[in-house]
């Protein structure tokens, strides 16, 4: 089990929270999610999580991590 975080620019209500929540959700291997608007820290837990599939999802979501 592999834990990760990464930073999402770009939330600003909870609308945005849940858009990034379930597009992440969709990522294969990706067990839990936890999406902080304040802070803006996605955390992702799960097996062979690839940080080129969460940043795609992110994209899809309509944000971006940082760099």
């Amino acid at each position: 089990m592999t834990e990760k975080s990464y930073t999402v620019v770009g939330m600003t209500c909870d609308h945005c929270v849940l858009s990034v929540r379930e597009e992440v959700s969709e990522v294969d291997g990706i067990e839990a999610i936890d999406v902080g608007l304040t802070s803006g820290r996605l955390h992702v837990r799960g097996e062979n999580v690839s940080d080129a599939a969460v940043s795609d999802a992110v994209a899809d979501a309509g944000y971006e991590l940082a760099a």
